[in-house]
Protein backbone atom coordinates (compact mmCIF):
# COMPACT_ATOMS: atom_id res chain seq x y z
CA UNK A 1 0.00 0.00 0.00
CA UNK A 2 1.09 3.72 -0.76
CA UNK A 3 2.45 6.08 1.62
CA UNK A 4 -1.63 7.52 0.42
CA UNK A 5 -3.28 4.33 1.13
CA UNK A 6 -4.85 4.43 -2.58
CA UNK A 7 -2.81 1.89 -4.26
CA UNK A 8 -0.20 -0.67 -4.19
CA UNK A 9 2.39 -2.50 -6.17
CA UNK A 10 1.53 -5.76 -7.89
CA UNK A 11 3.52 -7.82 -7.51
CA UNK A 12 5.33 -6.82 -4.58
CA UNK A 13 8.93 -7.57 -5.79
CA UNK A 14 12.04 -5.73 -6.17
CA UNK A 15 14.79 -6.69 -8.45
CA UNK A 16 17.70 -5.73 -10.09
CA UNK A 17 18.30 -5.74 -13.45
CA UNK A 18 21.53 -6.16 -15.31
CA UNK A 19 21.59 -1.94 -15.77
CA UNK A 20 20.81 -1.44 -12.05
CA UNK A 21 17.23 -0.47 -12.25
CA UNK A 22 15.05 -1.48 -9.62
CA UNK A 23 12.39 -3.92 -11.00
CA UNK A 24 8.50 -3.21 -10.15
CA UNK A 25 5.70 -4.68 -10.99
CA UNK A 26 2.83 -3.01 -12.79
CA UNK A 27 1.04 -1.03 -10.66
CA UNK A 28 -2.71 -2.29 -9.34
CA UNK A 29 -5.17 0.90 -8.98
CA UNK A 30 -7.12 0.39 -5.51
CA UNK A 31 -8.62 4.50 -5.70
CA UNK A 32 -7.84 7.49 -6.20
CA UNK A 33 -5.47 9.31 -8.79
CA UNK A 34 -3.15 7.15 -10.21
CA UNK A 35 -0.15 9.69 -11.37
CA UNK A 36 0.08 9.75 -7.12
CA UNK A 37 1.53 6.03 -7.38
CA UNK A 38 3.67 6.31 -10.12
CA UNK A 39 5.35 9.66 -8.86
CA UNK A 40 5.59 8.38 -5.80
CA UNK A 41 7.22 4.77 -7.22
CA UNK A 42 9.68 7.10 -9.76
CA UNK A 43 10.72 9.43 -6.66
CA UNK A 44 11.77 6.38 -4.22
CA UNK A 45 13.67 5.30 -7.57
CA UNK A 46 15.56 8.49 -7.77
CA UNK A 47 16.18 8.64 -4.10
CA UNK A 48 17.92 5.22 -4.53
CA UNK A 49 20.06 5.98 -7.04
CA UNK A 50 18.05 3.79 -9.78
CA UNK A 51 18.44 6.25 -12.46
CA UNK A 52 22.37 8.39 -12.70
CA UNK A 53 22.30 12.57 -13.41
CA UNK A 54 21.79 12.73 -17.26
CA UNK A 55 19.35 9.19 -17.55
CA UNK A 56 17.01 9.25 -20.09
CA UNK A 57 13.31 8.36 -19.10
CA UNK A 58 11.01 7.38 -22.20
CA UNK A 59 7.62 7.56 -21.12
CA UNK A 60 6.62 5.07 -23.12
CA UNK A 61 9.29 2.44 -21.40
CA UNK A 62 7.50 3.59 -18.31
CA UNK A 63 4.49 3.00 -19.24
CA UNK A 64 4.27 -0.15 -20.66
CA UNK A 65 6.63 -0.98 -17.28
CA UNK A 66 3.91 0.29 -14.90
CA UNK A 67 1.04 -1.39 -17.00
CA UNK A 68 -0.45 2.82 -17.09
CA UNK A 69 -1.39 5.05 -19.92
CA UNK A 70 0.62 7.79 -20.83
CA UNK A 71 -0.97 10.19 -19.32
CA UNK A 72 -0.21 9.57 -15.18
CA UNK A 73 3.15 8.81 -16.44
CA UNK A 74 4.07 12.43 -17.82
CA UNK A 75 1.89 13.90 -14.86
CA UNK A 76 4.45 12.23 -12.23
CA UNK A 77 7.46 13.65 -14.83
CA UNK A 78 6.05 17.20 -14.56
CA UNK A 79 5.76 16.87 -10.46
CA UNK A 80 9.30 15.13 -10.59
CA UNK A 81 10.43 18.29 -12.68
CA UNK A 82 8.66 20.91 -10.24
CA UNK A 83 10.73 18.90 -7.46
CA UNK A 84 14.20 19.54 -9.44
CA UNK A 85 15.01 15.97 -10.35
CA UNK A 86 13.78 15.46 -14.22
CA UNK A 87 14.22 17.67 -16.57
CA UNK A 88 11.69 17.98 -19.51
CA UNK A 89 13.29 18.86 -22.53
CA UNK A 90 11.45 19.55 -25.47
CA UNK A 91 12.76 16.87 -28.82
CA UNK A 92 14.39 15.00 -26.33
CA UNK A 93 12.25 13.85 -23.28
CA UNK A 94 12.51 13.55 -19.60
CA UNK A 95 16.06 13.37 -18.11
CA UNK A 96 17.65 13.09 -14.58
CA UNK A 97 18.96 16.56 -13.53
CA UNK A 98 22.65 16.51 -13.27
CA UNK A 99 23.76 19.41 -11.06
CA UNK A 100 27.11 20.87 -10.80
CA UNK A 101 29.25 20.98 -8.06
CA UNK A 102 28.97 25.02 -7.48
CA UNK A 103 25.18 24.57 -7.34
CA UNK A 104 25.50 21.63 -5.00
CA UNK A 105 27.88 23.65 -2.78
CA UNK A 106 24.90 26.33 -2.91
CA UNK A 107 21.87 24.15 -1.73
CA UNK A 108 24.12 22.69 1.16
CA UNK A 109 24.86 25.99 2.24
CA UNK A 110 21.17 27.43 2.70
CA UNK A 111 20.00 23.71 3.47
CA UNK A 112 22.66 23.72 6.55
CA UNK A 113 21.71 27.32 7.84
CA UNK A 114 17.66 26.11 7.82
CA UNK A 115 18.27 23.15 9.17
CA UNK A 116 20.76 24.78 12.02
CA UNK A 117 17.56 26.93 12.68
CA UNK A 118 15.26 23.97 13.23
CA UNK A 119 18.14 22.18 15.33
CA UNK A 120 18.57 25.27 17.89
CA UNK A 121 14.96 25.64 18.37
CA UNK A 122 14.35 21.59 18.38
CA UNK A 123 16.56 22.41 21.41
CA UNK A 124 14.34 24.20 23.44
CA UNK A 125 11.04 22.31 22.28
CA UNK A 126 11.62 18.69 22.54
CA UNK A 127 10.94 16.68 24.44
CA UNK A 128 12.04 13.08 26.64
CA UNK A 129 10.04 11.04 24.51
CA UNK A 130 11.95 12.21 21.56
CA UNK A 131 14.94 12.48 22.80
CA UNK A 132 14.35 8.87 23.29
CA UNK A 133 13.46 8.12 19.92
CA UNK A 134 16.12 9.95 18.38
CA UNK A 135 18.68 7.68 20.33
CA UNK A 136 16.95 4.30 19.07
CA UNK A 137 17.30 5.55 15.81
CA UNK A 138 21.28 6.93 16.43
CA UNK A 139 21.74 3.28 17.90
CA UNK A 140 20.33 1.76 14.63
CA UNK A 141 23.27 4.14 12.58
CA UNK A 142 25.44 2.95 15.01
CA UNK A 143 25.33 -0.53 14.70
CA UNK A 144 25.65 -0.25 10.74
CA UNK A 145 29.19 1.19 11.21
CA UNK A 146 30.21 -2.60 12.04
CA UNK A 147 28.16 -4.19 8.76
CA UNK A 148 30.79 -5.39 6.15
CA UNK A 149 28.50 -5.20 2.69
CA UNK A 150 29.18 -1.31 1.83
CA UNK A 151 25.82 -1.85 0.05
CA UNK A 152 23.93 -2.68 3.60
CA UNK A 153 25.95 0.24 5.17
CA UNK A 154 24.80 2.85 2.18
CA UNK A 155 21.46 2.02 1.62
CA UNK A 156 20.90 1.88 5.38
CA UNK A 157 22.31 4.80 6.57
CA UNK A 158 20.26 6.69 3.91
CA UNK A 159 16.69 5.19 5.47
CA UNK A 160 18.22 5.46 9.40
CA UNK A 161 19.51 9.09 8.77
CA UNK A 162 16.30 10.29 7.39
CA UNK A 163 14.06 8.88 10.51
CA UNK A 164 17.35 10.78 12.65
CA UNK A 165 16.81 13.92 10.92
CA UNK A 166 12.83 13.49 11.26
CA UNK A 167 12.78 13.71 14.80
CA UNK A 168 14.30 16.51 14.89
CA UNK A 169 12.24 18.33 12.62
CA UNK A 170 9.34 16.94 15.06
CA UNK A 171 11.17 18.79 17.98
CA UNK A 172 10.53 21.89 16.89
CA UNK A 173 7.22 21.52 16.59
CA UNK A 174 6.60 23.83 13.54
CA UNK A 175 4.59 22.80 10.94
CA UNK A 176 5.56 25.19 8.25
CA UNK A 177 9.25 24.35 8.97
CA UNK A 178 8.80 20.40 9.05
CA UNK A 179 7.23 20.32 5.94
CA UNK A 180 9.80 22.37 4.15
CA UNK A 181 12.29 20.52 5.55
CA UNK A 182 11.09 17.26 3.99
CA UNK A 183 11.62 18.86 1.14
CA UNK A 184 14.95 19.53 0.99
CA UNK A 185 15.83 16.29 2.36
CA UNK A 186 14.26 14.86 -1.06
CA UNK A 187 16.52 17.08 -3.20
CA UNK A 188 19.46 15.95 -0.81
CA UNK A 189 19.34 12.58 -1.02
CA UNK A 190 18.34 12.88 -4.63
CA UNK A 191 21.55 14.97 -5.31
CA UNK A 192 23.69 12.33 -3.41
CA UNK A 193 22.55 9.25 -4.98
CA UNK A 194 22.30 10.56 -8.38
CA UNK A 195 26.16 11.12 -8.75
CA UNK A 196 26.71 7.59 -9.95
CA UNK A 197 29.06 6.64 -7.07
CA UNK A 198 28.16 3.11 -5.89
CA UNK A 199 27.18 3.22 -2.02
CA UNK A 200 27.37 7.08 -1.67
CA UNK A 201 28.20 7.79 1.97
CA UNK A 202 29.27 4.18 3.18
CA UNK A 203 32.82 5.30 3.47
CA UNK A 204 32.06 7.93 5.39
CA UNK A 205 29.65 6.38 7.96
CA UNK A 206 31.82 7.29 10.86
CA UNK A 207 32.25 10.61 10.68
CA UNK A 208 28.43 11.14 9.69
CA UNK A 209 27.45 9.39 12.87
CA UNK A 210 29.91 11.31 15.12
CA UNK A 211 28.58 14.31 14.04
CA UNK A 212 25.12 12.97 15.25
CA UNK A 213 26.55 12.19 18.55
CA UNK A 214 27.05 15.86 19.05
CA UNK A 215 23.92 17.33 17.38
CA UNK A 216 22.36 14.85 19.87
CA UNK A 217 24.37 15.50 22.98
CA UNK A 218 23.42 19.71 21.87
CA UNK A 219 19.78 18.70 21.74
CA UNK A 220 19.96 16.43 25.37
CA UNK A 221 21.63 19.19 27.09
CA UNK A 222 19.03 21.76 25.48
CA UNK A 223 22.20 23.62 24.47
CA UNK A 224 20.09 26.18 21.22
CA UNK A 225 23.89 27.67 20.02
CA UNK A 226 25.25 24.17 20.01
CA UNK A 227 22.85 22.10 17.94
CA UNK A 228 22.52 25.02 15.58
CA UNK A 229 25.86 25.62 15.08
CA UNK A 230 26.54 21.58 14.80
CA UNK A 231 23.68 20.53 12.60
CA UNK A 232 24.69 23.43 10.58
CA UNK A 233 28.36 22.17 9.95
CA UNK A 234 26.84 18.73 9.54
CA UNK A 235 25.06 19.61 6.52
CA UNK A 236 27.25 21.70 5.04
CA UNK A 237 29.92 19.72 4.56
CA UNK A 238 28.02 17.12 2.70
CA UNK A 239 28.25 18.72 -0.30
CA UNK A 240 32.54 18.11 0.43
CA UNK A 241 31.73 14.34 0.62
CA UNK A 242 30.30 13.74 -2.00
CA UNK A 243 32.69 15.66 -4.26
CA UNK A 244 35.25 13.15 -2.18
CA UNK A 245 33.58 10.26 -3.33
CA UNK A 246 32.74 11.72 -6.71
CA UNK A 247 36.58 12.24 -7.61
CA UNK A 248 37.66 8.76 -6.30
CA UNK A 249 34.90 7.04 -8.33
CA UNK A 250 35.95 8.17 -11.42
CA UNK A 251 39.98 7.76 -10.03
CA UNK A 252 39.21 4.18 -9.82
CA UNK A 253 37.19 3.94 -13.48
Amino acid sequence: MSSRGEFDRHPPRRERSSEGVTQLGPLRRTGGPLNHAVYDLLKARLLDGDYPAGTRLPTDDLRLELGVSKQPVMEALRRLSADGMIEIVPQVGCIVTGYGSAEIDDFYLGFGGFEGSIAGIAALRRTDEQLRELDAFSARIDALRAEPDPVVRSRGYRLWNRRFHHVIGDMAQSRVMTETSRRMWDLSDFLINTTGVPQPLSSALDARHADHERIRAALHAGDQARAREEMERHIVTTAAVIQAETDLGRRSS
